[in-house]
Order: C-alpha cells, then sequence, then structure tokens
C-alpha cells in the first residue's frame, strides 16, 4: 500500500528532507475544585490588530482538557484525571459531574474531548471522549449520555465508539469530537505512540479519522465503506496524534491538525479517503535524531496544508467566528503546549499565507481554543491550577 512495505526496509535509514513551506520559525498545589474562585486578575497583550484583555474567567482546574458551551453560556469543562465541571459565566466551579464513564487516568490517557449534540437544546445529549481500561490494553472510547443540569448528572450513558485495538501504553489518543453539518460525528484517534506502523493499517482505528452517526451506527458516503479490508467507520487514515480539529464556518470542510516527531507538527484539510503520510513521510525527524520514512513526500500520500518545524505541540484549534475582532474572521487559533502560546493563521481560500503568535509571554500551556457565545475566544490552560481564560479587546 503506497510502497509501505519498501517504507518499512528503508524507514530506519531514510533521510528526511527539509523542503520548506510557510512554516514558522522558532521565534502551587491544587486549588479544591469546588471551592475554586474566579480570579479577576487580567493582563493586557498587545497583538498585531488589537491590544487585549486576557481575563481570568476561573482557576482551580485540574490539568481542564477541553470545554464546551451550554445555552445559557455556562460550560462543561473537562479534566484529565475523569472528571467534568460545570462551570458558570461569572466563574463558579462545581463538583465533579455524577454519571460520567469510568476513565484510565494513564500519561496523556484520561477525560479528553467533550462536545454537545447538535439538537441539544431537544435531546440534552453531550460526548465525551476518553481513555478506557478494557481487554487488550487502553483505547480510545466515545460515551454520549444526557445532561441533568438540576442535579448535575449524566444519565443514560452509553459507549458508541471504542478504537480498535485496545493497547498498552498511554500515548497519543488523539480525542477531538467535531460534528459535521449533515449531523455526523468525526473522532479522531492517535497512534498511540508505539503503534504508528498501524496508522498505515485501514481495518482499525489507530491513527485514523473515524465518522460514525450519533448513535455509533455508520453513516452511508464513508470512502470505503463497501471496500474489503477497510474498517467501515474510517474517514481517513495516516495520521499521527491529531489534537485539533473544527469545521471551517460557511463551509463543509473539516480541518484538523496533529503532532508531529521532532518537528513536523500540521495543518490539514481532511478529505475522504485520504492518507495523510504518517509514518511514512513527514517534516522533522524521530526524538533521538533518526530519519522518519522515505521523507516528505510519496506518491498517494497527502502534503499538510501548513506545518510547524521546530514543533509548537499543537492543541485545540478554533476558527474565529465572532463579531468582537471583526479583522480575525475566519481566521484559525491553535494552541501550543511546548510552544506555550496561541497561534493564529490567515488564509488566502486554503492556502495559509501568514501566522501570528501570541500569548507568549503568560508561559501558559494552550491546551483548547473555543468560540465563545460572547464573540470573545476562550482558551484552556493545561495545569494542575488550571484556567479558563477569555481574550477581549481591551477598551
Amino acid at each position: 500500500m503506497f510502497r509501505f512495505q519498501l517504507y518499512r526496509r528503508v524507514r530506519k535509514v531514510a533521510l528526511a528532507l527539509s523542503l520548506g513551506v510557510l512554516a514558522a520559525q522558532a521565534g502551587a498545589a491544587l486549588i479544591g475544585n469546588a471551592e475554586a474562585q474566579t480570579n479577576p486578575a487580567t493582563e493586557r497583550v498587545v497583538t498585531q490588530d488589537y491590544e487585549l484583555l486576557v481575563e481570568t474567567v476561573a482557576s482551580g482546574l485540574e490539568h481542564p482538557w477541553s470545554l464546551a458551551f451550554l445555552p445559557d453560556a455556562a460550560m462543561l469543562v473537562t479534566e484529565r484525571a475523569g472528571a467534568v465541571r460545570l462551570v458558570t459565566a461569572d466563574g463558579r466551579v462545581s463538583e465533579p459531574l455524577a454519571g460520567t464513564p469510568s476513565v484510565a487516568d494513564i500519561n496523556q490517557g484520561g477525560m479528553l474531548d467533550i462536545a454537545l449534540d447538535p439538537d441539544f437544546a431537544e435531546n440534552r445529549r453531550v460526548y465525551m471522549a476518553y481513555a478506557e481500561e478494557r481487554a487488550g490494553g487502553v483505547g480510545l472510547s466515545v460515551a454520549r449520555a444526557a445532561l441533568d443540569r438540576e442535579s448535575e448528572t449524566f444519565e443514560a450513558s452509553q459507549v458508541i465508539f471504542r478504537q480498535m485495538p485496545a493497547v498498552s501504553g498511554g500515548r497519543h489518543f488523539g480525542s477531538r469530537l467535531v460534528f459535521h453539518p449533515d449531523g455526523t460525528l468525526f473522532v479522531t484517534a492517535g497512534d498511540r505512540g508505539s503503534y504508528s506502523d498501524e496508522s498505515q493499517a485501514p481495518d482499525n482505528h489507530i491513527g485514523a479519522i473515524m465518522r460514525i452517526n450519533p448513535d455509533g451506527s455508520i453513516p452511508p458516503g464513508n470512502p470505503h465503506e463497501s471496500m474489503p479490508g477497510w474498517a467501515p467507520e474510517i474517514w481517513s487514515i495516516g495520521h499521527r496524534n491529531v489534537q485539533g480539529a473544527a469545521m471551517r464556518p460557511g463551509t463543509e470542510e473539516f480541518w484538523a491538525h496533529e503532532h508531529g516527531a521532532r518537528g513536523g507538527d500540521e495543518v490539514n484539510l481532511i478529505e475522504p479517503g485520504l492518507n495523510y503520510g504518517w509514518p511514512v513521510i513527514a517534516y522533522g525527524v524521530h526524538y533521538s535524531g533518526a530519519p522518519i520514512g522515505l521523507g516528505t513526500h510519496e506518491e498517494g500520500m497527502t502534503q499538510p496544508v501548513f506545518y510547524w518545524d521546530p514543533s509548537i505541540a499543537p492543541s485545540g484549534m478554533a476558527f474565529y467566528e465572532g463579531d468582537v475582532f471583526p479583522q480575525w474572521q475566519g481566521d484559525l487559533f491553535v494552541g501550543a503546549l511546548a510552544g506555550r502560546l496561541l497561534s493564529r493563521l490567515t488564509f488566502a481560500g486554503d492556502a495559509v499565507i501568514a501566522e501570528e503568535r501570541m500569548l507568549g509571554g503568560l508561559g501558559e500551556r494552550i491546551r483548547d481554543v473555543r468560540n465563545g457565545p460572547d464573540g470573545a475566544l476562550y482558551l484552556l490552560t493545561d495545569a494542575e491550577n488550571g484556567r479558563i481564560l477569555r481574550l477581549v479587546p481591551a477598551p
């Protein structure tokens, strides 16, 4: 498959080419969550287009991973260790909500992404991606449940997807959940770290993106639904660790970014049936300094729209679609863990033409990025005393 057998023979000696694209250059104890208080501190940050106020909405969150806004502007926030908390718009943090699935808190695994059903106002359904211990090891799973706001409880929880196979280790779960306008659900699953070769195998979920119905069934129209050897839920393969994904506003385009190794974090337009190359092609090298695969290009494998080398370790992303920052309409915002910054990518069509890096002075690992219902941008910081940050223009 796309010279995969050749790749297996030469992967340890092939040189990784260094071709230029519009790549960017390198430029406390836990607070009791039930008692976490709003931190009124704000900071001013100057960017190319705006002077920002960076407001702390809430703090005292234990390695928060994902955020979803409820209709009344309250937020559901996951904590990697396993909890989901309700945070009001004024920053009050609840006790852990009851009824969440059992989570394997292992290394990078735990309670990860969270998303609301497009019809949440009618059905109250919430979707949670998490690491689950099961036969054979640990795997990414997705459960859905109905939220009872009055009792702060998830009800009628059911697992709708399990990444197969479950394997040992606690790295590279992927885990982003994104609804397509047609109501189907994209699920990103990582290569689990030590199983990268399986990202080229279309009969499993390692290093793949899946498209399923909200109940876990297979919708019509997946690219290989009837092809022998392909799992029918597969949408694309050849991914390393997709921790950011979003629909582009006003389109049906599904975009994602993924962690590279030492260099080669990518932004991709995810299209059905395509192979995004990992680990046959990649920009950058392994952490050991050894070359990756066959280089940067291979017939039948898709090039990234944009990549970072050195890596910034991207996590979370959102196309801005509010009206508070009119000059940023349609720009892509990406959080960075190792880079400890927020990246703003500007487009001309489907091409990235510029990057601005901001918030580096905060020194925070940015785990998630979301559009707020008030038009502001909201961020999660990955720390033992993690925060929800709100970005608005300074007066």
